[in-house]
């Protein structure tokens, strides 16, 4: 952006504060990497002051946290409006296994640093844990209605997780070779990893 911007009128601190997490957002896909993002560059991307951005955020980690939390919010709902595609529990399973291996072509810059990011191995984003936790529901669904193999949904969750995780970073680091559609791959993970019938 790099226009000045105008200064809030009162009360309208909120505004600032989501401006400046959206600019992190922004620069955080461009960049891939946590540890690139400056707050001075931020500040310059829409055009305010570098100190109004430590009104805001302590430090470029808590400005990176409230970014990686925003996006996985944004992500929990994107699942939840793919999911309403079918009342079928092997098909709320699959929209949501594509929609987040999908979702990492659209961003992969943000997918880096949500997965990749010395932050990110820090442990000090408790919100990760909830996609997990919901993809082993979705999975126990499954098999409640008899439609996937009976076991350890966690222990199921955190394999499919892994399978995708690793399918999409290997087609982001590798875009040359002659990779087969993510739908066929996930179709393979939901049958030999969940036990869906094929």
């Amino acid at each position: 952006m790099n226009a000045t911007r105008g200064r809030n009128r009162r009360g309208e601190g909120e505004r600032l504060r989501e401006d400046i997490l959206a600019a992190a957002i922004r620069l955080l896909d461009e960049l891939g990497d946590d540890q690139a993002l400056s707050l001075r560059a931020v500040a310059r991307d829409i055009g305010i002051a570098a100190t109004s951005v430590y009104i805001h955020f302590g430090d470029r980690d808590e400005l990176v946290l409230a970014a990686m939390e925003r996006c996985h919010d944004d992500l929990l709902s994107a699942v939840e409006r793919a999911e309403e595609v079918s009342d079928d529990p092997v098909a709320k399973l699959r929209a949501r296994t594509l929609l987040l291996g999908r979702w990492a072509y659209e961003h992969p810059g943000l997918y880096k640093v949500m997965h990749e990011s010395l932050l990110n191995r820090s442990g000090t984003a408790p919100f990760r844990e909830e996609l997990g936790e919901r993809t082993a529901a979705a999975i126990q669904r499954c098999m409640d209605a008899g439609l996937a193999a009976d076991g350890d949904a966690a222990t199921a969750s955190l394999d499919l997780r892994a399978a995708v995780h690793g399918a999409v970073s290997m087609r982001l680091n590798r875009p040359d070779r002659p990779w087969q559609p993510l739908e066929e791959q996930v179709e393979r993970f939901l049958v030999k990893l969940v036990g869906i019938p094929d």
